[in-house]
């Protein structure tokens, strides 16, 4: 007999396309449970986090980055449970589903970091972008799963799709859509999240629906800064590319307050006396410990719980986790080693692309067959050019970094023929 939890009704538990076979697991078990046996889970081991996947065993991937969300995620709610008079054994934040969306938050990154999803949104500019959030909806809800040559999503929860929609603006609402959308052919999702109702003719005048978030997508959004800006510096001192002369000189030329001063003290004590992974992952509790629970008015909050409360960050934490990421990008993602390296990503995600584009589009035969076949079937029953490389940008956003690396030699390096990867 599962135990009831009166935080959720059956309308957070809806499935988007079909009812679910009763299962011994709840809804939000199911969810959780279907994404880690997908294939695009799995390939997040071999998908830039930091630094090219495979360089170091040590260094973290999508993939260990995505397991460290989902801990801190649960934890979160572990505390909040414990702590808050809000909640109770018997109403709570499922950590069953926030575990879920944490696990899917970045199934839709392509290979090469947000290098490679810069490059696919330019690629993809004419024909409704990209952007890995909106791909990760794309996946769970389209085509995560094949049957019979065709792909299909998972028939996800509305919790669990509203809980990924971290971003909920069209791309055709956007001037100019760098990130932060969806795909304008996601309305319906958005639809489905909200049942219908018009949530941005009912918000503040200024206010859009990217301010709009579900409580599990608040935990899963702090969860993943606190993820990364504290472990992205980890890898950063391990990597030489973060070291106290650097730091110094960077903060040299930063307006860094009297905490931000004592932040980076404590971290120049613990890289002294050899600590500072210990130290930064102390830090993770601390976090965790920041973030209490209010009861919150909108639109929705009458309609499900999900929308009723919102998740308070304790400011010092928010603030030093800031710290932590600016000088991450500062001193390692903006370094001229990683550029050099998201240049050459670029480079051959572009010419994979055009050739891709080059076979496939505005043609009734295909002059070779460089796609797997339920791809060619696929793209030989769209109804448009912009469908057809739609199929084309899902292929190459689901590439590891090393796949879409031998791609690129098959097709161009004269030298490489190995054809033990073709499937």
């Amino acid at each position: 007999m599962l135990s009831t939890n009166t935080f959720y009704t059956a309308f957070d538990t809806a499935c988007l396309d079909e009812q679910r076979k009763d299962d011994y697991r709840t809804p939000f078990e199911q969810d959780r449970d279907r994404i880690i046996h997908t294939s695009a889970f799995r390939r997040l081991q071999a998908k830039t986090q930091v630094f090219l996947s495979g360089e170091y065993d040590f260094y973290r991937t999508r993939l260990t980055h995505s397991l460290e969300v989902a801990q801190i995620g649960r934890a979160i709610c572990t505390y909040l449970q414990r702590t808050s008079p809000l909640l109770s054994p018997e109403h709570h934040i499922d950590p069953h589903l926030v575990e879920a969306v944490c696990l899917s938050h970045d199934l839709g990154h392509p290979p090469f970091g947000h290098a490679g999803e810069r490059t696919l949104n330019q690629l993809m500019r004419n024909h409704g972008g990209f952007e890995g959030n909106a791909q990760t909806l794309r996946m769970l809800t389209e085509t995560v799963y094949s049957e019979r040559g065709e792909r299909k999503g998972m028939s996800p929860t509305r919790a669990f799709v509203d809980g990924v929609l971290k971003y909920k603006t069209l791309y055709a609402e956007l001037p100019d859509p760098v990130n932060h959308y969806v795909y304008d052919d996601q309305r319906r999702f958005l639809e489905f999240v909200f049942d219908g109702f018009d949530v941005v003719a009912a918000l503040p005048a200024g206010k859009t629906r990217d301010a709009f978030r579900s409580i599990e997508c608040q935990v899963m959004d702090w969860a993943d800064d606190v993820a990364y800006s504290l472990n992205d510096v980890v890898d950063g001192i391990h990597s030489g590319f973060i070291t106290m002369e650097r730091i110094e000189r960077w903060a040299a030329g930063q307006s860094l307050g009297a905490d931000h001063q004592r932040s980076l003290e404590r971290l120049f004590a613990a890289m002294k006396e050899g600590y500072a992974e210990r130290s930064m992952s102390a830090k993770i509790g601390k976090y965790i410990t920041a973030c209490t629970l209010r009861e919150t008015e909108n639109p929705m909050s009458a309609r499900t719980n999900r929308y009723r409360y919102e998740l308070v960050i304790d400011p010092a934490a928010r603030t030093e986790s800031k710290l932590f990421k600016r000088m991450a990008l500062d001193l390692v993602f903006l370094s001229p080693q990683l550029n050099q390296v998201e240049k050459k990503g670029d480079f051959m995600l572009r010419r994979i692309f055009e050739s891709f584009r080059e076979n496939y589009i505005n043609k009734e035969r295909f002059e070779m067959h460089l796609l797997p076949a339920s791809y060619e079937q696929g793209i030989l029953a769209s109804p448009d050019a912009s469908h057809r490389v739609r199929l084309i940008c899902d292929y190459i956003a689901g590439m590891t970094d090393g796949f879409a690396i031998r791609t690129y030699k098959r097709l161009f390096d004269p030298d490489f023929g190995s054809l033990a990867d073709l499937v």
